[in-house]
């Protein structure tokens, strides 16, 4: 079995120092929880800071530490206290945090903390290359290192790589406004399986890669530098059985007893929150007071626990984030308190895991209302530990867990009015319906767990990478290469059926045009030289700029994907009679969505007519696209018209009219004994699928098609061709 190697900033165990000591306890954190029934399961190592600075530590204690970490199946990735505190404190959670979860006026951008953040990631890539072994499996987590997939891909270009975010990905507006904002897709696109926890998240970075890098998908495939890459949402489990039976163990339940005693029969409102300003804690409390504003029946009959985890006290933001929660518990206590009764109870600290257990057993509402949160697990756990419990989950729609969890009360975080009724009409709802939401999210909880989260991410792994090995075993071998070159050197009547765009020059994009280069024209007059060569170039491009650029050879052509046919120096003519009448219907169409697409143009070909959308707006330019090819297919069902969509192009022509019917012109001339069809996209697959079994197919660039064998781009096309041509060349000259 393939060892898996976990990679994140913090590793599951911290170390403190006291009293020159070196302690070890459990990380806090969803992460460190979630994966240690991973850990348990399967073969892992885990990669890591171990929470604590270089500085601090002895050659001796370093020893120690490494060695304790071994055995415990970590690695600790050592870092100083400046490193820490620019990579992690700066860039990490200055840049990325407030970025990521759109908080734009708290981001800061400073060249200094981004070459620490890069820095960091070198650090641990090294560190990765110093440990790592050939079948292993790597997974990486979280915006501390979104550099590190693409370093690694560099150094070992077949590992398996998978990346994790656990925080929002921003819509593309927001992700922009990142001045390193291509070294991160570049960083996170080295790897073969890049996961978030909702489709949203998932849409955002699609639609980044596409605006900001043109990189297109498919089903959220997206071919990446001759490499396929999966992007696709996993939202995280818990470990649903941990929470599910923790109302079992006698220190829970003693809790449950203090909580009860202390509150007596008030209805308990929870609220379980890192202090972070994405958590909209001021928000929440705001709501809170609105409710008492509202409802003074309810006076002295509800409490609101509130528990805020510290969280980075050192940053100003979270200093006066911190004062403000504790003036607004101050002010709301001190308007709507009485004898014997606060409405709010306030535990600012972390809490053990009994404690918390026992808080969410006994709530009859949980509050939780993120202004933006990557998944929320606290809502999660609040229901899997409803073991014959009623109780109600409010939650925000900001949060991931909101597009799972649609069975509680969805509220905008933003909305005072709409919380305060949520929690009105949770305190009034019956039991019945209560348990009939409950169960339902638990069943769901219960089937899609932390460990099945985790399977299904590496399964995911495992198949993209089997995909990219499916599609590299196409690629052409240098045993496959002399094998084409051997049957070459045999034969005597030999056919090349070349495309040109994307084949034998490079894809042309924003509409350039890419004329045949001297290197191009000497290629294929170094075919030509042979009397048993007979080269066909078969294009989509108009016949009259073809006939311009391969004048000075003896090339035959097929122009606008099998329109126009010149055979032997003649005349152009076509296969059969086309008509063109149906072009004075269609363009007034297409002239509509020109004038409503800035940056789109029609191209008009004598038999067919083609919209361009490769100057516009990628996302815009698809989305009129999409609206395009509907109309087009509807009006065009009685007029013997064919509408193809291609790479960044709409094309309508006659039905039937294609590169492969043209192709065959040749194909069936003679009893050829070689012939090699080369092209790299949808329109060349006609040529593919008409050759004889014996023939040849090369398609540039990965993807799936009916070819034999892939090449990475037109440059190679070019030096095998050469290849093939000169062999013959120094083969004669032996003779």
């Amino acid at each position: 079995m393939s060892r898996i190697v976990i990679v994140s900033n913090r590793l599951p165990v911290t170390v403190k120092k006291v009293k020159d000591k070196l302690t070890y306890q459990q990380s806090v954190g969803g992460l460190a929880t979630g994966m240690s029934s991973f850990q348990k399961d399967y073969q892992c190592l885990w990669v890591g800071w171990p929470g604590i600075s270089r500085e601090q530590l002895s050659a001796e204690e370093k020893s120690d530490l490494f060695e304790k970490m071994e055995q415990m199946g970590n690695y600790a990735v050592l870092l100083s206290q400046s490193q820490i505190e620019d990579y992690y404190n700066g860039f990490s959670n200055k840049t990325i945090w407030s970025l990521f979860h759109c908080f734009t006026q708290f981001t800061v951008y400073d060249n200094h903390l981004w070459e620490s953040y890069r820095q960091v990631n070198q650090i641990f890539c090294q560190t990765i290359l110093d440990i790592i072994k050939p079948n292993d499996i790597l997974w990486i987590h979280d915006y501390h290192l979104m550099l590190l997939p693409n370093l690694l891909r560099k150094r070992l270009p077949n590992l398996s790589i998978g990346f994790f975010l656990h925080i929002p990905f921003p819509p593309t507006e927001i992700f922009r406004l990142l001045p390193w904002r291509r070294e991160i897709l570049e960083g996170l696109m080295g790897a073969d399986l890049i996961g978030f926890h909702t489709y949203d998240y998932v849409r955002n970075f699609l639609d980044s890669i596409l605006r900001l890098r043109g990189y297109e998908n498919s089903l959220g495939h997206v071919n990446y530098q001759n490499r396929m890459i999966k992007v696709d949402s996993f939202p995280m489990g818990i470990d649903f059985d941990r929470y599910f039976y923790s109302t079992d163990q006698e220190e829970t339940k003693n809790e449950i007893q203090k909580i009860r005693q202390q509150v007596s029969h008030n209805k308990i409102i929870i609220s379980v929150d890192r202090l972070d300003y994405t958590k909209g804690i001021p928000e929440r409390l705001k709501a809170f007071s609105t409710f008492l504003e509202d409802n003074p029946e309810y006076w002295e009959k509800v409490t609101m626990i509130l528990v805020a985890v510290p969280s980075r006290t050192d940053v100003p933001q979270y200093q006066n984030l911190k004062k403000q929660v504790d003036e607004m518990i101050g002010y709301i206590n001190g308007k709507f308190g009485k004898l014997g009764w606060s409405p709010i109870l306030y535990l600012y600290r972390s809490i053990p895991f009994h404690e918390l257990a026992a808080l969410y057993y006994t709530a009859d509402i949980a509050l939780i209302t993120p202004l933006k949160d990557g998944m929320n697990l606290i809502a999660k756990e609040y229901i899997a530990t409803k073991k014959d419990a009623t109780g109600v989950l409010i939650l925000s729609e900001m949060a991931g867990a909101g597009n799972e969890m649609s069975e509680a009360l969805i509220v905008n975080p933003n909305n005072c009015t709409q919380i305060s009724w949520a929690i009105k009409y949770a305190l009034n709802m019956d039991d019945k319906e209560q348990l009939k939401r409950i169960l339902s999210m638990q069943k769901r909880l219960k089937t899609y767990d932390v460990k099945k989260w985790s399977e299904d991410f590496k399964e995911n792994l495992i198949k993209i990478k089997n995909t990219q090995k499916s599609l590299s075993a196409k690629f052409l071998s240098p045993k496959n290469r002399l094998k084409i070159i051997k049957k070459y050197k045999q034969s005597n009547q030999r056919l090349f059926l070349i495309d040109y765009d994307g084949t034998l020059a490079p894809k042309y994009y924003k509409f350039k045009q890419y004329e045949p280069s001297p290197e191009i024209i000497h290629t294929i007059n170094l075919l030509i030289h042979d009397p048993k060569n007979k080269v066909v170039i078969v294009s989509g491009r108009e016949k009259n700029l073809l006939e311009e650029w391969f004048q000075s050879t003896q090339v035959d052509l097929i122009a606008e994907h099998g329109a126009w046919l010149k055979k032997d120096s003649n005349e152009w003519k076509t296969i059969e009679p086309l008509k063109k009448e149906w072009k004075e219907q269609i363009k007034p169409i297409l002239e509509v969505y020109t004038n409503r697409t800035p940056g789109s143009f029609i191209q008009e070909k004598e038999y067919s007519l083609v919209w361009h959308y490769v100057n516009t707006d990628p996302t815009f330019g698809r989305t009129r696209a999409m609206e395009l090819m509907d109309s087009l297919t509807y009006l065009t069902s009685n007029l013997n018209l064919e509408v193809i969509h291609g790479e960044k192009v709409i094309e309508i022509k006659t039905t039937g009219i294609n590169k492969g019917l043209a192709a065959y012109q040749w194909i069936s001339e003679k009893n050829w004994d070689f012939i090699l069809a080369i092209g790299d996209d949808w329109s060349d697959e006609p040529t593919f699928s008409h050759l004889p079994a014996s023939a040849y197919s090369i398609k540039v660039g990965p993807g799936i098609s009916t070819s034999k064998y892939n090449i990475q781009s037109s440059t190679e096309v070019r030096a095998f061709l050469k290849e093939l041509a000169l062999k013959y060349k120094s083969t004669k000259q032996m003779d």
